[in-house]
């Protein structure tokens, strides 16, 4: 999608990443048209959600509501997904730029991560994890703003409190408190008066289900939802097992070149990068809790590792990379969305 006049324009104009390499503010709008293209699939054929065991009670009180307008609109459901996913790809790649983990600014990692939520149908469903993603978007920012805030009992509380509302939509999202207890070792000095404070922005949303509960006397039509620890089981095409291979592979290679330029960065950078992983750890770790087997739990996972991979588009001084891994992951899509659905 770059153009050129020399005798190269031909494979230029097949290499979406060199166009999304840039910064430019137009991308926003190609980023929508690319996110469109890929995420047609889900339009044609629109999906009603149905909410499992441990997802919250304002996901099933999302769907209640939801559920007359799908009658008349079923593209209500495809339509909201939608604007989550990109939303979230727009939002997490102005935060990677803004923080300046990577060479250069660019759209990549809104890229990656439109690409690689369009692998797995399960990902293109207004899910609970889903929605959650957009809150530990923003908790990822602040924690990575951590290290220079020099006050920062605010953002702290404030994480909590997203950690805990978190839990209204799937709770064992519970996990991610698990971020800001490595995220606080990460980036600053212990204060035993930071963690508690994260802490007390945790149970504060309790506390005020619990008060609205007891005030309302609806103990007895309350259901505490379930987690268990099991055995994540997800049956899936070979198409589908070969393209997680291809998103671990890529992720793997963004790392290398991360590690490669990881001392040259300033210590903030380095710190950011920490955080992305740990967040992909505990992501990891998520459906090991889940009392519910699906695929769609592992969307959580999608976020960090498109910052991963972004640095798999970004780096390789060989342009013929990116492009063969952009093609082969688009071809997947085709695949797994039109042939074997």
């Amino acid at each position: 999608m770059q153009f050129c006049h020399n005798k190269h324009s031909t494979s230029s104009n097949l290499q979406v990443t060199g166009t999304f390499k840039t910064n430019n503010s137009y991308n926003n709008f190609l980023l929508l048209i690319y996110g469109l293209l890929l995420k047609l699939p889900m339009f044609l054929h629109p999906k009603i959600p149905q909410p499992q065991q441990v997802d919250g009670f304002l996901y099933r009180r999302l769907l209640e509501a939801l559920h007359p307008v799908a009658v008349y609109l079923p593209l209500i459901f495809p339509l909201l997904t939608f604007i989550l996913l990109f939303s979230q790809a727009v939002y997490f790649n102005k935060l990677v730029n803004d923080q300046r983990i990577m060479q250069r600014p660019h759209y990549l990692t809104g890229m990656s991560y439109l690409l690689i939520t369009s692998l797995f149908t399960e990902w293109n469903v207004l899910s609970s994890p889903l929605i959650i993603n957009s809150l530990l978007v923003w908790v990822w920012s602040k924690m990575s703003g951590l290290y220079s805030n020099q006050n920062p009992k605010t953002a702290l509380f404030n994480i909590g409190i997203a950690i805990g509302i978190g839990t209204f939509f799937y709770f064992p999202s519970i996990a991610f408190a698990a971020l800001i207890i490595f995220g606080l070792a990460i980036t600053r000095p212990f204060k035993l008066a930071e963690w508690l404070i994260a802490l007390f922005g945790i149970i504060t949303p309790f506390y005020f289900l619990l008060a609205l509960v007891f005030l309302t006397d609806k103990w007895k039509g309350y259901k505490f939802p379930g987690f268990a620890v099991t055995h994540p089981v997800f049956i899936q095409s070979q198409w589908a097992y070969a393209a997680i291979m291809l998103v671990l592979i890529s992720a793997m290679t963004g790392i290398f070149y991360i590690q490669q330029n990881f001392r040259r960065q300033l210590i903030q950078a380095r710190k950011a990068w920490n955080l992305t992983f740990l967040y992909l750890m505990v992501a990891i770790f998520v459906p090991f809790v889940n009392a519910t087997h699906s695929f769609e739990y592992w969307i959580l996972c999608a976020v960090p590792l498109s910052a991963f991979i972004a640095a798999a588009f970004l780096y390789p001084a060989k342009k013929w990379f990116p492009l063969v891994l952009h093609w082969l992951m688009a071809a997947f899509v085709i695949v797994i969305s039109y042939i074997i659905r």
